[in-house]
C-alpha cells in the first residue's frame, strides 16, 4: 500500500513538473525577448525607460491571474498579493522577488532564444556566431543536463536568464497557487524590481511596502542552490585632474590626466585582488570603467569581500595608492570616494537561520539534496536582509550570466516552481511559526549597523 502511495506521488510530481516546464518555457521566451538592460549612468528609476515594457505586462498578467492588490509603484517595482488559503492568523507573509533587468555589460536588444530539445550531450554552436560554442568539458554543469530542454540566445546577445527566469518561475508559482486554493498556505506577497544589476533594485520605500516577514529571490544558479552568504560590496570613484594647456606649449606645465589614472591602475596589485586572480572567500578590487582625456579622467571600482575588515583594507588600498599618486603630481586633484552597496546577507541571517533551513527541507521533499556556497556577487536579498526582511536566494538554473553562452534548463526552473510551492506551505506549519518575527517587530537598520565608508 504505501509503495503504491509513493509511486502515485511520484507520477504527480512527474506530471506536475512536465505541466510547469511547459508554461515555464512559454513565459521565459516571451519575457526574454523584451530588452530591459540597466543603466547605471541614469538617475532615474527605473534606469531605463524599455523595463516598463516587460513590468507592464506583468501587472496586466498578474491581474488576469486573479492577484490582489496589484500596483506598479512609482520607483518602478511591480507588488501583488495572493491571499492566504489557511485560517492560522499567525503564517508569516511570505513574498517570492525577481529583477526584470539585464546587466549592461552584453548586449540584450534582439534577444532570439533558442530551445534545445532533450540534449543529448556534446557541444552546442550558436547559429549567429559559430565561434560561440557552448560545451560540457568548459562548462561541466551542461554535461549534467542530458535529456533536458536547454534554452540559449542565438550567439550575438545574452539569454537573460538572469532573471527572467526568477521571473517565470514567480509568475508560474503566483499563477498555480492562485488556481489551486486548496493549497494550504499564508499570504503571498509577489515582487518584481527593476536596476538590481547596477545595485539599484530595493528603494528605500520598499522593504515597507512589500510587507512581508520573510522573502527569497529566485535569482540563484544550479539546481538546489540556496544562498544566504554574499560578498560585501562598495563602489570607488576616482576623479583625477589634471592640468590642461596646449601641447604645444606645454613644456613643464602640462599635468596628464590620462598618465596619472594609468599609473593608479598599474600600481594597484595585479597577481593578486582582482577577479581574475581569486576565488573562493578571497575578496578583489576591480576596475571596471576608465574614462577621460589628458584634462580630467574618471575610474570607476568595485570592490568585494565576504567580511567587513577585508573590504575596509581594500579601500584603504585605493585610498593609499591614489595618495601616493598625487603627492607625486602635487599640481593634480585626485579624489576616491567609497559609496555602501550592499552588505553580506549572512551577517543578519545567521542569528535566525529558519528561513533557509526551510527552503532545504522544500527541496529534500523532492529529492533535491540542497547546496549553500557562498556567492561571489549579492542580490537583492543582500539589500532586504539588512533592512530587516530576511531573504536567502533560491536556484533557477541560470549558468554563465552576463554573456553570449548564458544558458538555463528547463528542468531546472520546473524544480524551481516546485520547490517554491513546497516552501509555501511550510511556512504554513506550525513548525515554522515557532518565534516568527513580524514585519512590524524586525528591527530596522540602523545608522551603527552600517560601516562609515567615508574615512
Amino acid at each position: 500500500m504505501a509503495t503504491h502511495t509513493a509511486s502515485e506521488a511520484l507520477a504527480s510530481r512527474v506530471h506536475l513538473t512536465s505541466a510547469f516546464a511547459r508554461e515555464l518555457e512559454e513565459r521565459f521566451i516571451r519575457y526574454a525577448r523584451i530588452d530591459t538592460q540597466s543603466d547605471e549612468k541614469s538617475s532615474t528609476s527605473p534606469s531605463t525607460e524599455k523595463q516598463y515594457e516587460l513590468l507592464r505586462l506583468l501587472v496586466n498578467e498578474l491581474k488576469s491571474s486573479g492577484a490582489e492588490d496589484v500596483k506598479l509603484t512609482d520607483y518602478g517595482a511591480v507588488l501583488a498579493t495572493i491571499p492566504a488559503t489557511t485560517n492560522s492568523k499567525d503564517a508569516p507573509t511570505v513574498a517570492l522577488l525577481a529583477h526584470v533587468d539585464t546587466a549592461p555589460q552584453f548586449s540584450g536588444t534582439g534577444v532570439q532564444p533558442i530551445v534545445h530539445r532533450k540534449y543529448s550531450g556534446g557541444e552546442i554552436a550558436l547559429p549567429d556566431d559559430p565561434a560561440v560554442v557552448l560545451s560540457p568539458a568548459e562548462f561541466p554543469y551542461l554535461g549534467t543536463k542530458l535529456g533536458d530542454d536547454i534554452i540559449t540566445a542565438s550567439g550575438t546577445t545574452l539569454l537573460g536568464a538572469d532573471d527572467k527566469a526568477g521571473v517565470a518561475i514567480v509568475m508560474t508559482v503566483a499563477r498555480h497557487l492562485l488556481l489551486n486554493p486548496d493549497l494550504p498556505h499564508g499570504r503571498i506577497r509577489i515582487c518584481f524590481t527593476p536596476d538590481e544589476e547596477v545595485g539599484r533594485g530595493i528603494h528605500e520605500d520598499l522593504p515597507k511596502d512589500l510587507d512581508a516577514d520573510v522573502a527569497y529571490t529566485l535569482d540563484g544558479a544550479e539546481l538546489g542552490e540556496i544562498v544566504y552568504e554574499t560578498f560585501s560590496a562598495d563602489k570607488a570613484d576616482v576623479h583625477v585632474q589634471g592640468v590642461s594647456i596646449h601641447p604645444g606649449h606645454a613644456k613643464d606645465k602640462l599635468v596628464n590626466a590620462i598618465h596619472l589614472a594609468a599609473k593608479i591602475v598599474d600600481t594597484l596589485p595585479h597577481a593578486r585582488l582582482t577577479p581574475e586572480t581569486t576565488a573562493g572567500r578571497d575578496g578583489f578590487i576591480h576596475i571596471y570603467e576608465m574614462s577621460g582625456t589628458a584634462a580630467s579622467a574618471h575610474l570607476q571600482f568595485i570592490l568585494r569581500d565576504f567580511e567587513l575588515d577585508g573590504l575596509h583594507k581594500h579601500g584603504e588600498l585605493l585610498r593609499q595608492v591614489c595618495s601616493a599618486i598625487q603627492a607625486v603630481e602635487p599640481r593634480a586633484l585626485i579624489t576616491c570616494t567609497i559609496t555602501q552597496q550592499y552588505r553580506n546577507m549572512r551577517y543578519w541571517l545567521e542569528k535566525d537561520m529558519r528561513p533557509v533551513e526551510l527552503a532545504r527541507e522544500a527541496c529534500r521533499a523532492l529529492g533535491i539534496e540542497p547546496i549553500s556556497q557562498p556567492t561571489r556577487g549579492g542580490t537583492d536579498g543582500s539589500r532586504l536582509t539588512e533592512r530587516g526582511v530576511p531573504t536567502p536566494n533560491l536556484f533557477t538554473g541560470m549558468q554563465n550570466i552576463h554573456g553570449p553562452q548564458e544558458w538555463i534548463s528547463v528542468q531546472d526552473m520546473a524544480c524551481a516552481t516546485e520547490m517554491c510551492v513546497a516552501l509555501t506551505k511550510l511556512w504554513s506549519t506550525p513548525k515554522a511559526l515557532s518565534g516568527v518575527k513580524r514585519n512590524g517587530d524586525a528591527r530596522q537598520t540602523t545608522q551603527e549597523d552600517f560601516v562609515d565608508w567615508a574615512g
